[in-house]
Order: structure tokens, then sequence, then C-alpha cells
């Protein structure tokens, strides 16, 4: 298996923080976002290596934040070369770069550069593998106000995604579309076929909702703490429980 980190974003709703750094690289409760989901990626006996997408403002910075430490596994930053938030390729255009370029042949496990969790992510990859479809971890926000908030699933009895709605006024379910997917080698080439429609190249539940409706998605739900750092809140949430729990 290999895993790639989505760290291509610009971060700018956690300006002047991420104005010299790539939010990745932000820590919470006192270690990078990125050292935690490295170690995350280090549970798993079948991952060999891991890319790390990112853009040419932070790629040497991200260069040398990986070889000056030790991992277990082999690690790979890739540019996708763009210089600013406007011209950004957007999640899905730097999934499909890392495709494009590395060709891994393989079991993909991707997870966006702003998420923490804290499920047991062997758990979702054998959940995923046992599917054999591309899967999507599930957080249940149980409250119907507050999933207008996300991208939200509803799933039919055998897990399956039988419904995505973005932001939804009036949502169907309380499952959270979170940053974590599993992409099986026998799907990869569904990227290339999505990359040439007209859809949306930028948030990963475009592909979500187009996949579903094309092949099978799968939803793995879990209770355990889920945190998505897009603004200063999320961010200061976060780093103050970590603190408590690892204290």
């Amino acid at each position: 298996m290999k895993g790639l980190i989505l760290a291509a974003g610009y971060g700018t709703r956690l300006y002047p923080l991420t104005l010299d750094r790539p939010k990745p690289l932000v820590k919470v409760g006192g270690r990078s976002i990125l050292e935690r989901l490295l170690k995350k990626f280090e549970q798993l006996e079948t991952c060999d290596e891991v890319y790390i997408v990112t853009n040419d403002k932070f790629y040497n910075m991200l260069v040398k934040w990986v070889r000056d430490r030790s991992f277990s596994l082999q690690l790979k930053v890739v540019n996708d070369l763009t210089r600013s938030n406007e011209d950004r390729l957007g999640a899905i255009g730097d999934i499909n770069l890392v495709l494009e370029k590395e060709h891994p042949d393989d079991d993909m496990l991707i997870v966006a550069g702003d998420n923490l969790f804290e499920f047991d992510i062997a758990d979702f990859t054998a959940f995923a593998g046992d599917k054999g479809r591309f899967s999507v971890a599930l957080y249940d926000v149980k409250d119907r106000k507050l999933a207008q908030k996300y991208g939200i699933v509803h799933l039919d009895p055998s897990r399956k995604v039988d419904d995505f709605q973005e932001k939804p006024a009036r949502p169907k379910s309380t499952l959270a579309s979170t940053g974590i997917y599993f992409f099986p080698r026998s799907r990869l080439s569904m990227m290339e076929q999505y990359m040439r429609t007209d859809l949306v190249k930028d948030a990963p539940g475009n592909f979500v909702k187009w996949v579903s409706e094309n092949d099978e998605v799968y939803g793995y739900v879990f209770t355990e703490g889920w945190y998505d750092i897009g603004d200063k809140r999320s961010l200061e949430k976060a780093d103050i429980e970590y603190r408590k729990k690892e204290l």
C-alpha cells in the first residue's frame, strides 16, 4: 500500500500563521499535524511509502523537514508547481498529479493534511480492503444543523454510499465525509476518467459523489475523535484537547 498526504493548500483561513509554513507543519499539542499523520501511516504494516504532495512555495521547506527526521516509511515530497491559492490544482487535481507522475501500482490511502483522527487506521484499511472499492471514513456529527456544514453521506444497510450531499440545507444523515480515503489499485483508473469530465477538480467530495454514481463507494463510520483544522478556532480547540490528553 502507498500513502498520500494532501499538503498543497495555502491555509488562507489561518493567516498569518500559514504565511510562511504549510498548514500540515502547524503544531497541535506540541507536534506538527504532519508528524501525527505519518505516525498513523507507520502503524500500517502493509504501507511502505508515503507521498506528500505540496506546492512550489513550500516544497523546499517540506523536503528539509523530511530530511531532518526519521520515519520507518519511505517518504517522497511531490511538487505540484503552483505558487498561490488562485492557481492551486485543488485536492482532486493533486491526487491525479501524484497518480500520473509516480504511477503507484498499489492500493492508496489518502489523507488530507489538515485532518487529525483517533480511530485505528488499520481497521479502516481492513474494512476498505474487504469491500474492494473506493471507501471513505465517516464521522457522525450527531446533529442535523451541524451536518449542514459538511459533505454528508447516506449509507444503505451494506454500508454502500447511496447519497452524497454537499453542505445540504436538509441533511439525509449526520455522517460527515472526512478527508480520509481508500483508493484500491483496481479503481485507480477512475481518476483519469473523472479528470476528463467538466466537474469541479477541487474538493474531494465531488469525486466521492461521482464515483458513487458510477461504481460503488463504501463508508466506514467511526466515533473516535476527529479534528478538521480549517480555521483558527478549530486549531485552538484541537491544540487544547491534545495537550490535555497527552499530559
